[in-house]
């Protein structure tokens, strides 16, 4: 979605609409979109209301949602 890039999908970061909010999941249920492991790859599908389009509704996107592919560290405290 974000980058393009094809890959298998054990490969790459599933997203699903529960209840509004954007969830990450693999067994989660309903319509999924797909990034790969890169966070500029979620920043642009953000950025370019992909994940909106591709799960055909409207979703609140939960900043934590980066710490996926941070491993759950800040990125703005890089030295």
């Amino acid at each position: 979605m974000g980058c393009g890039r094809k890959a298998p999908q054990a490969e790459l970061v599933r997203f699903t609409a529960q209840a509004g909010l954007l969830a990450s999941g693999r067994t989660l249920p309903g319509r999924a979109a797909y990034t790969c492991t890169r966070l500029s790859c979620f920043e642009r599908a953000v950025a370019r209301r992909a994940f909106n389009r591709t799960l055909r509704r409207t979703v609140k996107i939960d900043p934590a949602l980066q710490r996926l592919y941070t491993g759950g560290r800040d990125e703005q405290r890089r030295p």
